[in-house]
Order: C-alpha cells, then sequence, then structure tokens
C-alpha cells in the first residue's frame, strides 16, 4: 500500500484526572491500580486502547476500513466469519485451522486488517474455532505510570432511593462508595513500528487518526467514576528511516517530568514541569508537539 508509514515512531503521552479513578482493579474492589512497591498509579494498556477504539468508532463510525474488532458486546466468532464470507469460503470449525491455501489464509487475514481499525493498529489473536490468524500490530502501549505516588481514597456517597419495597420499610435512603484520586498525572510511552504497519497496512490516515485519538480520547469519555481528565501533551518522535535512528529509550530520557517545590501535594497540571531537551536529540529524528 502506498500510504503505509515509512518511518519509525515512538511517542511519550501526558494525562492527568482529578477526582476520578482512571482505572479501576477488580481484584482491589475497583481501587485505582496501584504500583505496591512505590505508590505510583497505574493506568494499562488495555485501559488506553479501549479509549482509542471508542473515539475512532465515534469519528469513522460507518466509514469503510473503520469498524473496530474489540467493541462492547462483540462476538468475536461472528467478526471472523465477515471475512470468510467476503472470500467466499466456510471455516473450518473442526480443525480452528486456517484453510490450506496459503493465498486464501492470507486474505482472510489481510481482510480483517482492512476492515478494522484496531486490528491494523494494535493486532489481533483470531485462532478462535472461526480461524483468521494472528497478527501483530505495529502500534504498542506501556503501562501508564504516575509521576508522585497516589492516594487512594474512598468517599462515602448516599442515594435518596432503595432497592426494593423490602429496603423501604427500613430506610429511605442507601450507602455507597466512591473511589478517586484526587490529582495525579501520568506518562505513558508508546512505539510504532514501519515494519509491522507494512504487514496490516497502517497508514499515514490511520498515524493521524491515532494522533487526534491520543490528544481527545478523554474528551468522549467522560463518566461520573472517571472525574475530570485530560490529555496535556503528547510528544512524538519522529524517525528519518523505518529502522529508526535512536534506541526509543534514549528518545524517552529526552522528556522529564518533575514536581514543583510547592511545599504542598500536587492538585493541578501547573504543579509539574514538564522538560524537553531538545539539544540531545539524536541526528536523524524529529519532534513533534501537540
Amino acid at each position: 500500500m502506498a500510504d503505509v508509514i515509512k518511518n519509525r515512531y515512538e511517542f511519550v503521552l501526558l494525562f492527568d484526572v482529578e477526582n476520578g479513578n482512571p482505572n479501576g482493579d477488580p481484584d482491589a474492589g475497583n481501587m485505582p491500580r496501584i504500583d505496591a512497591e512505590t505508590g505510583l498509579g497505574l493506568v494499562t494498556d488495555v485501559c488506553l486502547k479501549r479509549k482509542i477504539r471508542n473515539y475512532v468508532d465515534i469519528v469513522k463510525n460507518g466509514v469503510e476500513g473503520y469498524d473496530i474488532y474489540v467493541r462492547e458486546g462483540a462476538i468475536l466468532n461472528a467478526q471472523h466469519r465477515r471475512a470468510y464470507t467476503a472470500i467466499g469460503i466456510e471455516p473450518n470449525t473442526k480443525d480452528k485451522k486456517l484453510p490450506a491455501d496459503v493465498q486464501k489464509a492470507k486474505e482472510i487475514t489481510d481482510f480483517m486488517c482492512h476492515h478494522f481499525f484496531d486490528i491494523r493498529a494494535f493486532g489481533a489473536v483470531m485462532t478462535t474455532e472461526v480461524n483468521c490468524g494472528q497478527v501483530r500490530g505495529p502500534v504498542q502501549l506501556n503501562f501508564a505510570r504516575s509521576i508522585d505516588p497516589i492516594v487512594q481514597q474512598e468517599v462515602t456517597i448516599t442515594r435518596m432511593a432503595v432497592t426494593s419495597e423490602k429496603d423501604a420499610e427500613k430506610k429511605d435512603r442507601e450507602m455507597g462508595r466512591k473511589h478517586i484520586i484526587p490529582y495525579a498525572l501520568y506518562r505513558v510511552e508508546g512505539y510504532i513500528s514501519a515494519h509491522l504497519a507494512e504487514k496490516t497496512g497502517f497508514s499515514m490516515d490511520d498515524l493521524q487518526l491515532l494522533w487526534d485519538a491520543l490528544v481527545n480520547m478523554f474528551d468522549h469519555d467522560r463518566s461520573a467514576a472517571r472525574g475530570k481528565m485530560a490529555s496535556r501533551k503528547l510528544i512524538i518522535f519522529e524517525h528519518e528511516s523505518p529502522l529508526g535512528n535512536a534506541p526509543a529509550h534514549k528518545l524517552f530520557d529526552l522528556v522529564k517530568v518533575s514536581r514543583k517545590d510547592l511545599g504542598r501535594p500536587a492538585r493541578s497540571y501547573e504543579d509539574y514541569q514538564v522538560d524537553l531537551n531538545s539539544s540531545a536529540l539524536p541526528a536523524g529524528v524529529k519532534i513533534i508537539e501537540k
């Protein structure tokens, strides 16, 4: 494909939360995720990919090639059958294998990459009984980690209603719990491989859509549980070549985030200092800020 990306990219995204829970841990009563050793807050890559998917689904709803594979209520086998129907063959549900014909197998996997943005970007393991193969995506994210240790707070709330008639005989309201972080700034790092993009067909249009999603995704993900969340800064490192011109970790080290000496806990983005050491940028790498 002529418009498939030709350059390697890395990026750093800073986002924050105020009086909300950015990513609850179901194994801890849905408390905000935390690194037990350091006290730093965590947000999983799966959580962030969900927000990217939701943004793309809103912006590209009904547009050919931008369907979402992993969506709420989706039945994956039904998604896979669309590829077999398009190719005009029946899936081998007994052996759960791709067609023996190599070209047919490739057409099935290519169909999934072409029709689903999140497969094209993140990849997918589609080896269910309706087998569409396995794709390694060019876009990968690390876990997000807060700059400072977080304080998990459990807030008691009341509801001026009860669940059943039986409850009404004993009380006129019910109590509940809400888990929040008063404030935290998070940093997540990501990678985009031109080599893998060539295999999935991840294009320059897809890349621009990804940047737009990272900047705007929280504005379309509002809920009472998540509080006030926002993308604060996106720093992109664009290499001149598909293989890249510098190791990713050296580029990430150019971005330093520190809390200002306030004598109090941070409560806003302005309480932090973001330093980008562009003077140490390796040759062949360009910085884009959004």
